[in-house]
């Protein structure tokens, strides 16, 4: 054998270990055949010695490093268990990668951990890929299996299997996610989502916690999703099987019930369910069996608000089928309805009821009575029968009478029975069983119900087929879900310590599914060998048809078991035993044996494993009977609910899942036993699975403590032995396993082919070359395209690959040395000749030294004579032109005096002059704006007395404002009053005053009289004092002294105090700016904050919105689609074009069905900033008066009627204008009393002692009085009362004025455009709507919108509204109709972009509002301001619309083009290895290049220029489509392994380069065009750079700062070498990479794929749009719209 060869010293092998399973060793010497054993060296360095008897002993062989961590296991080069088990585990937890391909079979292991590959942006980059492009992912199957069915037209079938634990369920939800986005996205149905929301009904009433799984299914189901022939879900069914009943009933310890039951205890404290009187889970016998009851990470009242989420959103197909007849009224009620039930409420609250009603069954309490126990009771009082019973709606007695009862028919008589207490408990517990069972059925059909197709026959479907498990587990893994382009899960085979009928139903479907796969398995190999043409001989495999036979055979265990349930004294044990005497005697079956210890057992020996099941209760659970009599009462209940459950069951000609238990023999149709329905039931699957092509995912549970990448290789062999993992390998290792292409192979191992040197011919090398290097023939063999090899050759190809490379390595350093060596002889020959040649250099150079000298001497000599006689000619010419300097000097100043003065005279003539000309001006001037003003003054006076005149006209004012005249009379006797009052005040302060005045004259003649009795005093001699005066008076002055220095030495203390306190303030005022310097430096690092965060917030919401208006354009699609689908089925054909002018009447909800329903976010942030309340909103200017009267709840009669009463209306209008007024009056009055009384206050104060200052304070606020009193006669006149009712009901005040303004423009206005009313339609049509493409194309930039704007305006300006408004919104609906009928043409969206944007613009710009120089634009008379807001809504869809169409086009190639494009001049072709099974692709000729993708780029800019849209808005376009091309090409470069390497590196970065180059020559990388694609420069540059020591993993995190660690991780992991000189990166670099990337800015969560599908907010240029006149345009004939006049 050639793979004995391979056994030599250095090569790595497998050994058995007994915790590890397997580990590596090495081979110290070379095995020869007569070796009994080998010496090996383990990983720990000891040495062992491997006994080995035989050839076949030998330890298998480990695979070349070639094939570390290898995507398929089938293209190893030793196909074996531990080869096998250490890709898996290098892959998971080396790459982090959990998929791993194994030949048709998809390897899943569960990492127990949340990882971001499940995406919508991974979901489109798997998208319409080859399945041998991309890394190995659930995604990949399911899209390989959708693109057969829409190829092939045939079902498909992916069949997920595992133990429970393992991720069958996620992966199967995952597949139907994916199904869901590619099937139903494109079509916008609501299908898909249902489909979705299905998994969490399912799961609460029919998933539980066991022992290894949280969330296990416990009983089958099948789901048929539905695909039309386009590939969209249009519908789905759902069949169920075995629900495991007994769960309801009884629990193991450590598991649940159904999750249903928790999820009520948990919310018993809600409102709607305090009426089921609930408790907590542990006061339920049905739900405190298992002990703890919580789940961790699960919230029971989050998981109950989802289950009812998920009822109400498969409700909406209920409505959809009742109302496809009224179908348009049913897409505005979906609007307008917050939530539509698809399961009603009550109908849930009925479900509930009956929910609580089985857990309150479960507490009833059941007492044995009588001698023996025979009998049974139950009290009367029991609490939980009466709430069962008032829950279900039957009588409590009748129940209990029934529940310890039962009913006999012997001989025609009637005899009711008492039972025994256990007896009653069971019959109570199958009475709950049943409940649950029924009401489980029902809500299947409630879903099939909403789950079926209602748009028309499905081509294929897709089924989800989920078998349970059972309980007590040691092996769980009972998931089956097949998907029909299906996902299917399928269960492995159970072994527990108590193994029954569940287990052997769940086993037996196992051994059919089993059969399945081996036989696809060896299928797929001989058509693979068939395709290539090889002489192949049969493959032999392990069929397990002899156990299939056992259990579904004619006299086997199924029909034994059914046969002993017809009898009447029918038991376990008589079963069993017969099975003994049939299958034993005999020669006996190979698969059925008897255990030792037990006469009530049996074992089957399965596929995988020995089972031993016990007999007791096979026929019961077979039977599956309940008494008659309970189901009478049920049938019997009040509540609807109820008693349709149970009267289905008994409309039935058969049961279900049993029979019905009665005193009367049954009829034979009313015994269908479970296992006789569970085999029918697995017959037509296998037949449905049959029918179609399968694909297989294997989940595998890496470790039984649901840790996250935590690897068990003992539990994982042990399922990879289970589920037929291995049995794949080994049918294809009995083969030819290892399958290259002419082409691989001859670039792999062209250095093993001699003579070879070019690629023309490699077919032809190989089958020359193969031979001499393999000699056995039965090794290999060739195929048409490929080469296939035995297992171990490949391995053997790569030794001799080494070796051939290691001699010629050795040739190579026998030249390289021999190189070297010459090169050092060379040198130091070179160094010798350069020793004598500096030698004789430096003689040479000291006899040039002596001759220098003497030369030098002679030089010097020369030198000193001829500076000598130099110097003596300098000294004499400097004196010469000193001389002449002197003179030249004297001549120039005398010049320079002379032009002096005669510029000054020159000077003052030309002042003289220019004074007299300014004042001969400036008298002129004067005299001119003399005249003008007095000429303007005339014209004010003029208008003065007009307005006088006009203001006296009161008669006019009454007729508008009736009563109004009283209210002014009253105002003007309160006016009145207040001037007497004001009166009053006065002549009190004159009193006050005269007053003052008196008592100041009476103070003066007082002082007057003092001072002539001092001038008496002292004119009096003075008398001498005395000796006693004298010394008082010396003590006095004494005292005073003391006083005085007293004084200045606190004033000094006080100067002192103030000087420090002046340093103090000083320090703080510095202290002070200091702080507020900072607090400004704070305040505005505070305010660049905020506003970057308004930025940010503002464009967040401007994404939002232009989401909204994205989903809003999705959803009126959606609506037209619909209608249109309701014509069809209504019989409407098709409608003429002159109908399709029909939606462009003047109708205020013309521009969409819901404008009025959902205002536009600007109209929200309008009302929410500018108007106070709600009311200010109603009675704004924009309401139109249907909205008015739809918000104030008034009928369109009832506006009639208001409309014919005006009087009354203007009346109530003076009215509030009054209530204003009068407003106004008291807080005026308010401020003049708050004047008077401080008047009054500084009348007292100056009552006390007046001075001058407060006479002129005094005198001031007199002058504020008479003010006040002036502006209250102003309050009397109208203008504020007209201005008033101008704002509050401007409809009858500003007719006239508007009238005559629109007179005025219309006789001042020129060059406009004038349509009349019957030619609306036509123009709209010929202009806009009917345009043909060729002709739009040639239209000057923004024509047609130009002449819409025109004609707008001169119906504007003729004061025709209806006109204006009705053309504006046509025009409006018609840009829209013409926007959805070229959704692909870049050419006509971009047209319409820009005359939407242009009339945006126009009517932006003559808005009322905008016009502030009524000189250069005019603005318009009418308010069209709603227009403007649906055209400023209009023209972002329209930019999505446009920038959609080359994304929808580039999505088909971009990657293949930017990935895969040409090669580049010098670089070895990259090819990469496909995995095993995949058919080979012809090689295209048209494959898409980066020419292609420019030239999409070229056309949406010749598009986008041709229209002369605006810079900034090209930038953005062009921005969003490079972050898609990024965005696109990185998603696919981390998901393809074949891409990641250096030569595609600088493919991908010339292409790069090449779109970088295009979008700089236009301009365009001003808006971040060119940022936006650092990403994928980045990647591209981390496959160039170095990856091998610290350095280089520094430098890798300072070049790639766009990407995050994941990205980085990801990309070195998938680094694949396509050349010898190149390596793969080392599991050592990656782990020092990820040590950096934990510390650095790149260990932020983020996502691994970027979102291709992330949207940047436009922002258009506030441009002012150009003059547009009728002069100006050029309109060709070929509209047709000759009609409309030049104005």
């Amino acid at each position: 054998m050639a793979t004995l060869q391979l056994y030599t010293k250095g090569a790595s092998v497998w050994i058995p270990d007994p915790d590890a399973v397997w580990v590596s060793a090495q081979l110290l010497q070379d095995y020869t055949r007569d070796d009994k054993h080998v010496l090996l060296q383990l990983p720990g360095g000891e040495e062992e010695c491997y006994p080995v008897a035989a050839p076949s002993d030998l330890p298998p062989l480990a695979n070349p490093d070639i094939s570390e961590g290898e995507s398929d296991l089938t293209a190893l080069s030793f196909l074996h268990e531990p080869a096998i088990l250490h890709n898996l585990r290098v892959r998971f937890l080396d790459y982090n990668s959990i998929y791993t391909y194994c030949g048709i079979v998809l390897v899943a292991i569960n990492p127990y951990d949340q990882l971001p590959i499940y995406g919508e942006e991974v979901i489109d980059a798997y998208s319409g890929q080859d399945m041998a492009d991309m890394e190995p992912h659930i995604f990949s199957v399911a899209e390989d299996a959708y693109r057969t069915m829409m190829r092939e037209e045939k079902n498909q079938s992916i069949i997920i299997s595992g133990e429970s634990g393992s991720g069958k369920t996620v992966s199967a939800k995952f597949t139907m996610r994916y199904f869901a986005v590619v099937g139903g996205a494109a079509q916008q149905t609501s299908v898909e989502d249902k489909v979705l929301a299905s998994n969490p009904i399912m799961e609460a009433f029919g998933n539980a916690k066991t022992t290894r799984n949280d969330n296990s299914s416990r009983f089958g189901k099948y789901i048929q999703i539905g695909f039309s022939r386009k590939g969209a879900i249009i519908g789905a069914n759902m069949s169920t099987y075995l629900l495991e009943k007994s769960r309801v009933v009884f629990q193991a310890p450590a598991e649940r019930n159904y999750h249903i039951f928790y999820q009520l205890c948990a919310s018993r404290q809600l409102p709607e369910m305090r009426s089921l009187k609930l408790a907590t889970p542990e006061h339920f016998r049905y739900t405190n069996q298992g002990g703890d009851a919580n789940i961790p990470c699960t919230d029971d009242v989050m998981e109950m608000e989802r289950t009812c989420n998920a009822f109400s959103i498969l409700g909406r197909s209920l409505l959809i089928h009742i109302k496809m007849k009224e179908l348009h009224l049913f897409l505005l009620m979906c609007f307008f309805s917050t939530k539509l039930a698809g399961v009603l409420p009550e109908q849930q609250m009925e479900l509930f009821r009956i929910l609580a009603a089985v857990l309150h069954l479960g507490n009833v309490n059941i007492q044995a009575s009588g001698r023996s126990s025979e009998r049974s009771y139950i009290d009367a009082d029991d609490v939980s029968l009466a709430i069962f019973s008032k829950l279900l709606g039957v009588e409590a007695a009748v129940t209990a009478h029934w529940l310890c009862h039962r009913r006999l028919i012997l001989g025609g008589e009637t005899l009711v029975k008492p039972i025994s207490g256990q007896q009653a408990i069971e019959a109570r517990d199958a009475l709950a069983k049943h409940i649950y069972e029924q009401m489980f059925k029902w809500t299947v059909h409630r879903l099939n119900a909403a789950l079926r197709s209602q748009l028309g026959r499905t081509r294929s479907f897709i089924g989800v087929l989920d078998i349970y498990g059972c309980v007590t587990e040691l092996q769980e893994g009972c998931y089956l879900a097949l998907l029909q382009l299906t996902s299917s899960s399928v269960c492995s085979f159970e072994t527990f310590e108590r193994n029954s009928f569940e287990q052997f139903c769940i086993n037996y479907a196992n051994e059919k599914l089993q059969q399945q796969f081996n036989r696809h398995v060896f299928h797929l190999e001989q058509e693979e060998y068939e395709r290539e043409e090889l002489t192949w001989s049969r493959i032999e495999f392990s069929d397990n048809q002899q156990c299939i036979l056992l259990i579904e055979g004619q006299l086997g265990l199924l029909d034994l078991l059914d046969e002993e349930c017809r009898m009447p004294k029918g038991s376990d044990d008589s079963w069993v035993q017969k099975l003994y005497d049939k299958h034993l005697t005999g020669r006996g079956h190979p698969h059925f044996r008897k255990p030792r210890m037990s006469n009530s057992a049996f074992i089957i020996l399965h596929s995988a494993d020995m089972v031993q099941y016990e007999g007791g209760g096979f026929l019961d659970k077979n039977r599956d009977t309940i008494f008659e009599e309970l189901v009478n009462v049920l049938k019997a209940s009040q509540s609807e609910l109820v008693a349709e459950l149970f009267q289905q069951q008994g409309n039935k000609p058969s049961v279900a899942n049993g029979s019905v238990r009665s005193g009367r023999r049954a009829h034979r149709e009313h015994k269908l036993t479970v296992g006789f329905q569970f085999r029918q039931s697995l017959q037509l699957l296998m037949d449905t699975l049959n029918s179609t092509t399968p694909h297989y995912v294997r989940c595998i549970k890496p470790n039984d403590l649901k840790r996250p990448f935590m690897f068990d290789p003992k539990r994982t062999v042990q399922q990879l032995r289970a589920c037929g993992v291995l049995e794949t390998i080994r049918i294809s290792a009995a083969g030819f396993p290892s399958r290259w292409t002419y082409e691989e192979f001859f670039f792999r191992y062209r250095v093993l082919l001699h003579g070879c040197q070019g690629s023309g011919e490699v077919q032809l090398a190989c089958r020359q070359a193969l031979p001499q290097l393999i000699p056995d023939p039965d090794q290999y063999v060739f195929g048409r395209t490929k080469v296939f090899f035995r297992a171990g050759q490949v391995a053997l190809l790569e030794r001799l690959r080494a070796e051939r490379l290691r001699m010629a390595a050795v040739v190579l350093q026998s030249w390289v040395r021999r190189w070297l060596a010459r090169i050092h002889y060379t040198r130091t020959l070179w160094a010798t000749i350069t020793i004598q040649r500096y030698c004789r250099g430096a003689l040479a150079r000291r006899l040039a030294l002596i001759l220098r000298y003497t030369k030098a001497a002679l030089v010097i000599q020369k030198t000193y004579r001829m500076l000598v006689a130099r110097n003596v000619f300098h000294l004499v010419r400097q004196a010469a032109i000193t001389i002449q300097a002197f003179i030249r000097g004297t001549l120039a100043r005398r010049k320079y005096r002379l032009l002096v003065e005669e510029r000054a005279a020159s000077l003052l003539q030309a002042r003289v002059r220019g004074w007299l000309a300014r004042r001969a001006f400036t008298r002129f001037r004067a005299a001119v704006v003399f005249a003008q003003c007095c000429v303007r003054r005339r014209a004010a006076k003029r208008e003065l007395l007009k307005l006088k005149t006009e203001a006296r006209s009161v008669e006019r004012y009454r007729e508008l404002n009736k009563g109004m005249e009283v209210k002014l009379m009253q105002l003007q006797m309160k006016a009145d009053q207040v001037a007497r009052e004001r009166a009053a005040l006065k002549e009190s302060l004159r009193v006050e005053r005269e007053a003052a005045a008196n008592e100041l004259s009476a103070l003066r003649a007082t002082i007057q009289k003092l001072e002539e009795h001092q001038k008496r005093f002292t004119a009096r001699p003075v008398s001498i004092l005395s000796e006693e005066e004298q010394q008082e008076r010396r003590r006095a002055e004494e005292k005073a002294a003391r006083e005085l220095l007293q004084l200045t030495q606190e004033v000094e203390a006080l100067q002192r105090e103030k000087a420090s306190l002046s340093t103090e303030r000083d320090r703080l005022s510095a202290c002070l700016l200091q702080q507020e310097q900072a607090q400004e430096a704070l305040v505005q690092q505070a305010v660049s904050r905020a506003t970057a965060a308004v930025r940010v917030e503002l464009d967040e919401e401007r994404r939002k919105h232009q989401g909204l208006l994205r989903e809003f354009t999705r959803l009126e699609q959606r609506y037209d689609n619909l209608r249109e689908m309701s014509q069809l089925t209504q019989g409407y054909g098709r409608t003429d074009s002159t109908q399709s002018l029909e939606p462009l009447s003047p109708s205020p909800q013309s521009l969409s069905p819901f404008t009025s329903a959902f205002p536009s976010p600007e109209e929200v942030r309008r009302i929410s900033v500018t108007s106070p309340s709600t009311e200010t909103r109603v009675w704004s200017l924009e309401t139109s008066m249907d909205q008015l009267m739809n918000m104030m709840d008034v009928t369109k009669k009832a506006a009639v009627e208001l409309k014919e009463e005006d009087l009354a209306h203007a009346y109530d209008v003076v009215r509030v204008a009054n209530k204003c007024l009068e407003s106004q009056l008291q807080s005026q009055r308010s401020e003049w009393e708050q004047e008077v009384e401080m008047l009054k206050c500084q009348l007292r104060q100056a009552s006390s002692g007046l001075s001058a200052h407060q006479q002129a304070l005094l005198e001031a606020r007199e002058q504020e009085c008479v003010r006040l009193r002036r502006e209250l006669k102003g309050l009397r006149s109208t203008v504020p009362i007209r201005r008033l009712l101008t704002q509050v009901f401007p409809s009858t005040f500003l007719t006239e004025s508007s009238s005559s303004s629109s007179q005025q423009k219309a006789a001042s206005t020129t060059g406009l455009l004038e349509c009349k009313k019957r030619d609306e339609n036509k123009l709209i049509k010929n202009l806009i709507t009917d345009v043909r493409t060729d002709i739009a194309v040639s239209l000057p930039p923004g024509l047609p919108a130009s002449v819409v704007f025109l004609c707008v305006r001169q119906a504007d300006c003729r004061g025709d509204q209806t006109s204006a408004y009705s053309l504006c919104r046509a025009a409006v609906t018609a840009m829209k109709t013409a926007l959805k009928k070229h959704t692909n043409d870049v050419a006509m969206t971009a047209l319409w972009l820009k005359n939407i944007c242009l009339l945006h613009d126009l009517l932006n710009q003559h808005a009322p509002k905008q016009t502030n120089d009524p000189e250069e634009v005019q603005p318009l008379n009418f308010d069209l301001r709603d227009s403007i807001r649906t055209l400023s809504d209009l023209r972002i869809q329209a930019y999505q619309q446009l920038i959609s169409i080359p994304k929808t086009q580039l999505q088909n190639f971009l990657a293949s083009a930017l990935l895969e494009g040409e090669d580049v001049p010098g670089l070895k072709p990259v090819g990469s290895r496909k995995r095993a099974g995949s058919e080979p692709r012809t090689a295209r000729t048209d494959a898409p290049t980066m020419a292609s993708v420019l030239k999409e780029l070229w056309v949406l800019h010749d598009a986008m220029s041709h229209q002369a849209l605006h810079p900034a808005l090209m930038e953005q376009a062009f921005h969003q489509l490079t972050y898609f091309i990024s965005a696109s090409a990185l998603n696919s470069l981390l998901l393809r392994k074949d891409m990641c390497c250096c030569s595609r590196g600088i493919l991908i970065r010339l292409n790069v380069s090449q779109l970088e180059e295009w979008l700089r020559c236009r301009d365009l990388q001003t808006e971040g065009a060119v940022a936006s694609m650092e990403p994928l420069i980045q990647a591209v540059q981390l496959l160039q750079v170095g990856k091998k020591t610290e350095k280089d993993a520094e430098a890798l995190l300072q070049t790639c700062t766009a990407l995050n660690s994941d990205q980085i991780v990801r990309i070195l992991s998938n680094y694949t070498p396509h050349s010898d000189l190149d390596e793969k990166v080392s599991l050592n670099f990656i782990r020092m990479v990820q040590g950096l990337l934990k510390g650095s800015a790149h260990a932020q969560p983020l996502q691994l794929l970027l979102d291709i599908k992330r949207e940047f907010p436009v922002t258009f240029p506030d441009a002012t749009p150009p003059v547009v006149r009728a002069d100006m345009l050029v309109i060709p004939d070929s509209l047709k719209i000759s009609f409309i006049r030049r104005v």
